[in-house]
């Protein structure tokens, strides 16, 4: 069992019992009813009405005697719990990521989880304008008074409060700034970066296009695999954070490209 996820209580609420359901079922890849049953001190039933109401939610996926996480191309993880899974990762990627802010100028940041730890990572004192589509990430830096925070518009995706639609697209057309920092869903050293998903994938495609120089953050557990759609080769990335665990052959190999590859 993780030790990442508080250790439950008889008392603990129906939706904090399932947002613990998601965390531990995806990183554990799949759960068992009784095993749950017996961690939330609940019935049995119980737990398969919350894993029918998490189905229902396209979180996790039903199977015999449990669930798995719910990994299609129409899935992703609620920003909630996604922000629960890899904390150490994502806080060690965070904090090498701070030394690549410019002096001054504008920058992008993507959206996501590690992205969002990023922006908690920026310092107070930081003195330049920031460009981004997602709302934690603003809300992060709106606390910041030496900030000048832009939010693209466009329809908010309920599941990661960020904006990814063909009106984003647009906004981004017209800037040019001097640093992008953005996310990836999967990475090889072959194929480059990429994605589930068509509309984030334009969006990320302007977001290179606008930036004089891009960041990328993608922490180990992330290689090894290709989503649906490609929106990066190693040659648009100039810097390449991610954690020490990654195997050193892909390291290399990323690098013969003309990445810099800094380990956290």
């Amino acid at each position: 069992m993780t030790d990442r996820v508080a250790e439950p209580t008889p008392a603990l609420f129906q939706s904090e019992r399932q947002r613990q359901i998601v965390a531990l079922t995806i990183e554990q890849s799949r759960a068992e009813v009784s095993e749950l049953a017996d961690r939330f001190q609940v019935t049995t039933e119980t737990i398969r009405r919350d894993l029918s109401d998490l189905q229902a939610q396209r979180v996790l996926r039903r199977v015999h005697g449990g669930a798995v996480p719910w990994e299609t191309a129409r899935f992703e993880p609620l920003l909630s719990v996604r922000s629960d899974l890899h904390d150490n990762e994502k806080s060690r990627l965070a904090a090498v990521a701070v030394s690549e802010l410019p002096d001054r100028g504008s920058i992008i940041i993507d959206s996501g989880s590690t992205l969002t730890t990023f922006a908690r990572s920026v310092p107070a004192d930081t003195d330049l304008r920031v460009v981004t589509n997602s709302l934690t990430v603003a809300q992060v830096l709106a606390e910041h008074e030496s900030l000048d925070v832009l939010v693209l518009g466009g329809k908010v995706r309920k599941n990661t409060l960020a904006m990814v639609d063909a009106e984003a697209v647009a906004a981004v057309g017209p800037l040019q700034v001097d640093t992008l920092f953005i996310s990836s869903d999967a990475a090889t050293p072959k194929t480059g970066l990429t994605t589930p998903y068509r509309e984030e994938a334009a969006l990320k495609r302007a977001m290179i296009s606008a930036a004089r120089r891009v960041v990328a953050l993608v922490d180990h557990t992330k290689f090894g695999t290709d989503q649906f759609v490609r929106f990066a080769e190693w040659s648009d990335v100039d810097v390449l954070i991610t954690n020490a665990e990654l195997d050193p052959t892909i390291v290399a190999a990323i690098e013969t490209t003309g990445t810099t590859v800094r380990l956290a």
